[in-house]
């Protein structure tokens, strides 16, 4: 008879299982809707959509996938201990000195994360920088994916990278935005619209719903890159 480890256990889980496992993740400076709002989206995506498993978390043609609103990442953790990457068993040592599930997500603790995150403003320019790099190296498969959230765009290193990005065509790029009406600021006529107006393609879709973030994650759009803005609960609602 064959035995069946924790991580092969987990990997078959299901999206109802997601919030018992981050009802293991306890403590102090959780940012509990900063995580809940992120977890339709990020499993939909980890589930239906990204080429990246833990067999291939080093492959040079995998997807990347770049988690710019890291703080309050239990819901990632969550889906990446679902999906293979973590050990459920680590879950409960969340923000633990010797834990490598820190309050922010850390590539060098966790196979899978792809860059430190949590700073608001950096993940977005390294999505930039990242699907410029694949270009360079002739790899136009691989996809990039950055998950932000609405107030992010407070900061003035995000208008840059979207205009960027929209100028040079760079249409392995896909953002997902979390908007959950945080922003200080906003942006005027909304989110989805600054991205059209630098040559993006975009949809606006129900952050709850997993058949239209799908529908939303997989639409064509050839030569240009992709924003997904997610509307999910107001962040104090």
């Amino acid at each position: 008879m064959t035995t069946t480890t924790s991580t092969e256990t987990a990997a078959r889980a299901r999206f109802a299982d997601l919030p018992g496992l981050m009802a293991l993740m306890t403590g102090d400076e959780k940012h509990g809707p900063a995580a809940t709002s992120t977890l339709d989206a990020l499993w939909v995506l980890y589930d239906r959509v990204l080429r990246v498993s833990p067999d291939t978390a080093d492959a040079q043609d995998r997807d990347r996938f770049l988690l710019s609103k890291g703080h309050g990442p239990m819901a990632y953790y969550a889906v990446l201990a679902a999906k293979g990457f973590v050990d459920p068993a680590v879950l409960p040592s969340f923000g633990g000195y010797d834990s490598p599930l820190g309050h922010h997500p850390d590539r060098t603790l966790l196979r899978g994360v792809e860059i430190g995150s949590g700073s608001l403003g950096h993940g977005l320019p390294l999505g930039v920088g990242t699907a410029l790099g694949l270009r360079a190296q002739g790899l136009a498969d691989p996809a990039v994916w950055v998950l932000v959230g609405d107030a992010e765009f407070d900061e003035g290193s995000n208008h840059e990278a979207v205009a960027f990005a929209g100028a040079y065509g760079l249409d392995r790029l896909h953002v997902v935005v979390i908007d959950n009406s945080s922003a200080t600021h906003g942006w005027q006529g909304g989110i989805a619209r600054r991205f059209a107006a630098e040559g993006w393609s975009t949809a606006t879709v129900d952050g709850r719903d997993h058949e239209a973030l799908y529908r939303a994650y997989t639409a064509e759009h050839p030569g240009r890159p992709h924003a997904v803005v997610a509307r999910v609960e107001p962040k104090d609602s």
